[in-house]
C-alpha cells in the first residue's frame, strides 16, 4: 500500500491549519492593537465655584486617560443655554473648539488655565448644589458628571482632585 498520497495530504492539511492559525493570531494582534488605541477616560475633581453673576459660571475638572488619544469636543448641561471651552494663556482667555486628551495622560481644567464657561444660565446655582454635565468626546462615549457647586473662593491644590 502506498502511503505517500496520504502523507502529502496530512502535511498539506497541517500546513493549511498552521497558516490559518497565523492569520487568526495576526488579526487578533490587530484587535489587541486597536484595543490599546482605545481611550480609557475617567473624570475627577469636578467643581463649579458659586457664580457671582446670574448669567455665567465656570467649571473645572481633570480627565485622566489610560488609553489612546481622544478629544473633548463639547460639553452640555440643562443649566445653561451654551457651554464653551476656554484656555487661558498669558492672562488672555480664548475660546477653543476642542481639547486634546493625550494618550496615557491628562487634560486639566483648573483656575487660571483651561475651563468651561456656562453662558446664559437658566438659574444661578448655589453652594451645595450639584450640576449635571455631559462631556462629549471624538472617540469615547459621553461621560456624565455631577459637578458640585463650591464656595466662590474654592481652589484645590493641583493634582489633589477627588475622584467622582
Amino acid at each position: 500500500m502506498n502511503h505517500r498520497p496520504l502523507l502529502s495530504g496530512a502535511v498539506a492539511l497541517a500546513a493549511g491549519l498552521a497558516l490559518a492559525g497565523c492569520s487568526d493570531s495576526s488579526s487578533g494582534d490587530k484587535a489587541a492593537d486597536k484595543a490599546a488605541d482605545k481611550p480609557e477616560l475617567k473624570v475627577a475633581g469636578a467643581f463649579m465655584p458659586e457664580p457671582a453673576m446670574d448669567t455665567m459660571a465656570s467649571g473645572f475638572f481633570t480627565v485622566t486617560n489610560k488609553g489612546g488619544d481622544d478629544k473633548l469636543t463639547s460639553v452640555t448641561s440643562s443649566i445653561a443655554q451654551q457651554i464653551t471651552l476656554h484656555s487661558t494663556k498669558n492672562n488672555a482667555m480664548k475660546e477653543q473648539k476642542s481639547f486634546d486628551v493625550p494618550a496615557n495622560g491628562e487634560l486639566d481644567f483648573a483656575r487660571g488655565g483651561n475651563h468651561l464657561m456656562f453662558e446664559e444660565l437658566k438659574h444661578k446655582p448655589k453652594q451645595g448644589d450639584k450640576v449635571a454635565v455631559t462631556l462629549h468626546f471624538e472617540k469615547s462615549d459621553p461621560i456624565e458628571v455631577e459637578v458640585p457647586v463650591k464656595a466662590a473662593t474654592y481652589n484645590p491644590k493641583p493634582g489633589k482632585h477627588a475622584s467622582h
